[in-house]
């Protein structure tokens, strides 16, 4: 997926929040996200899509610190989000992926945030779904390349987060797999840390499923037992990886 694609399908990730967002309670309980309740999973997401915009908008070559919280609790609405995130998508189309600006990934260029701001607005909208009893979908090239942004992502982090340095071995395999489907990423376990790329082989434990189940429980809103995959081989690989692999 391309700049483009990605804001044109933020967009669609936007209102559907919104509108999952006005069917719910704001004290109700996001199970998915520990702690947190409709309000505060909303505001969560509005800053930081006010943020990006600010970002994007002013090309800056470095990290402009952002609000942890929005000055009047009552702004918070479906509305609030669909204000945001409306200004987030038209300054992304406007501006040029390829110029460059801070990114606290690897890539220092406005593509980064259209990507990130996608998959961040996609699993918040899912969070929303679980917490109406509602079963998630989401278009497979968008769960697909989610995935990927989150295995990419990590991996970049990997050294610097105290959990996910903890993800080390003696050269075990772990795949993810799309059902039905030539997609999948190998993880591999090193003894510097782990190793992500596309490489099909052998493999000590796999998961397979479609994209939308797959990416649920990668980012562990679903536990394996309860989403429809199909676990393969070491189930404790799975779970020491499931157990370590998140980063804010």
């Amino acid at each position: 997926m391309d700049h483009v694609e990605n804001c044109n399908a933020l967009a669609v990730e936007v209102a559907r929040f919104s509108n999952v967002m006005s069917s719910l309670p704001l004290d109700q309980d996001v199970t998915t996200c520990p702690g947190w309740t409709v309000f505060d999973l909303a505001e969560h997401l509005g800053a930081i899509h006010r943020w990006a915009e600010e970002l994007v908008r002013l090309r800056s070559p470095v990290r402009i610190a952002r609000e942890t919280s929005v000055a009047e609790r009552d702004a918070v609405s479906p509305k609030w989000i669909s204000d945001g995130g409306e200004l987030l998508v038209a300054t992304m189309l406007a501006a040029n992926p390829d110029d460059e600006m801070w990114a606290w990934g690897l890539d220092q260029h406005v593509r980064f945030w259209s990507r990130r701001q996608l998959h961040e607005t996609l699993v918040h909208r899912m969070d929303l779904e679980l917490a109406a009893q509602k079963s998630p979908r989401a278009e497979s090239p968008v769960a697909i390349d989610a995935i990927d942004e989150f295995l990419s992502n990590i991996e970049k982090v990997g050294k610097h987060s105290p959990d996910l340095s903890l993800l080390r071995g003696h050269g075990e395999k772990l795949a993810f797999r799309v059902k039905d489907a030539d997609t999948l990423w190998s993880i591999t376990f090193g003894e510097d840390g782990f190793s992500v790329s596309s490489t099909d082989g052998t493999f000590d434990a796999e998961l397979v499923g479609s994209p939308v189940d797959l990416l649920l429980v990668i980012l562990r809103r679903r536990e394996v037992d309860q989403g429809n995959v199909e676990l393969k081989g070491d189930r404790q690989l799975v779970n020491f990886w499931l157990t370590h692999a998140a980063f804010e």
